[in-house]
């Protein structure tokens, strides 16, 4: 059977160890309580977050026991690393609501079965400043800390004595994850290696150099060109659908550059060797059919939102390359036509050079708008008006709420009914 390190070798995936043959023997002689953490401070992951993620979900298939940490304690302190300002302390009602739409999203991603979620504000908040000073604080030296690459990038600019103590919270939560929920391994980003070696380093401290615990973290992601993984041109991807929508979710993988694909098809998907080999000869023979980005976007998209949301993405894509837009729902329209133009226009009906001229300023002149009309380069609804006496009514079609314009191939309009202009 394989192992993992070599499984996740081959993707790309492994960054930094803290003893591979150690960890290599161990998880090849039993399947391993492993865990990752993630701080509540927003309403959602974005996949810049899947990247750990998927390392910990490829455990899981191999039969080992992943934990994920929703840092309910952590979190309401503020982790230092990637950043050169301090965090805004969120309030404990903001936290507590962040903590459940994460757990909500990391129970869709993993499921139920041989995983578990953990807060740690449950044994953090029961420390006493007394306690956690004799018991812990004396096992830190400060020089050590002060080494540490998450610390000494902020140390130029400053940086409090509530974030300094970041690595000591977390290190206590690998502490506690290894007494009592039988967990050997944490797993990383690439700037989470100083609280990982951190947190190993107080378990032997505590419980003895023979305490069999380890720590691996992911590379830093990039793209070819050198920038980071996980922006659009929109900002974050998220993994909530209300704040990037699926159709928008799919858009963003299927939409990577060639030079990308391979590494991606690798990281974030649960293909096999031969089959990305496969996607890549294909993509390298007829670039112009983006095959790989096209399975790219449907496997990670029916990962995170489900099989049915990819039926939907690739219903909306079609429609915008063909025009046929009168079969989409208007769920599919709100997701769908958001990069659009955007204008407003009341439910009553009007004359089409009217309409597109006085009410939705689509137009810029009724000469224009009746040259367009006559020669066809105007679709209403998915259907091509060529009559200047045509009436468009707003509410004949997607509930009563939208209306869509095409002019010309390309430039599409989306018209909201019912909405002060």
């Amino acid at each position: 059977m394989t192992n993992i390190l070599d499984e996740l070798a081959w993707r790309g995936a492994l960054n930094q160890l803290t003893d591979e043959a150690g960890l290599r023997k161990l998880t090849t002689e039993k399947h391993v309580g492993i865990y990752v953490g993630t701080d509540p401070t927003g309403d959602s992951l974005h996949v810049g977050h899947l990247i750990p993620f998927m390392m910990l979900k490829r455990f899981q298939l191999m039969g080992h026991k992943p934990v994920i940490v929703i840092g309910g304690g952590t979190g309401s302190i503020g982790d230092p690393s990637g950043r050169n300002s301090e965090r805004v302390l969120q309030t404990m009602a903001t936290i507590d609501q962040n903590k459940k739409k994460l757990t909500a999203q990391m129970e869709r991603l993993f499921g139920t079965d041989n995983f578990r979620i953990v807060d740690n504000y449950s044994w953090l908040s029961k420390l006493s400043m007394l306690d956690f000073l004799r018991d812990y604080g004396k096992l830190f030296p400060v020089n050590q800390m002060l080494a540490k690459e998450v610390v000494a990038s902020r140390l130029k600019d400053g940086i409090s004595y509530t974030e300094f103590t970041y690595q000591i919270l977390q290190s206590i939560d690998f502490l506690h994850l290894y007494q009592h929920e039988d967990v050997q391994v944490q797993l990383g980003g690439a700037d989470q290696w100083g609280n990982i070696t951190a947190g190993i380093d107080l378990i032997h401290k505590v419980l003895g150099a023979d305490a069999e615990v380890y720590g691996l973290t992911n590379p830093l992601m990039l793209k070819s060109d050198g920038t980071k993984f996980g922006k659009s041109a929109g900002g974050a991807v998220y993994l909530d659908p209300e704040k990037t929508s699926p159709y928008e979710f799919y858009q963003f993988w299927f939409n990577q550059d060639d030079a990308d694909v391979e590494k991606f098809l690798k990281f974030f998907t649960f293909l096999s060797q031969a089959d990305i080999a496969d996607l890549v000869a294909a993509t390298k023979a007829h670039p112009e059919r983006r095959e790989a980005q096209r399975r790219l976007a449907q496997e990670v998209t029916t990962f995170v939102h489900g099989p049915a949301a990819v039926t939907q993405a690739e219903a909306i894509t079609a429609a915008l390359f063909s025009g046929e837009v009168q079969d989409l729902t208007a769920a599919e329209i709100e997701q769908g036509f958001k990069q659009f133009p955007t204008v407003t226009a009341p439910r009553a009906p009007e004359n089409i050079v009217t309409w597109l001229v006085d009410t939705t300023g689509i137009e810029s002149s009724r000469r224009q708008a009746r040259e367009d009309v006559q020669n066809g380069a105007i679709t209403i609804n998915g259907t091509k008006q060529r009559d200047l006496e045509f009436t468009v009514d707003p509410t004949a079609m997607f509930d009563g709420r939208f209306v869509i314009v095409r002019r010309g191939k390309k430039k599409y309009f989306l018209v909201r009914v019912g909405e002060s202009a």
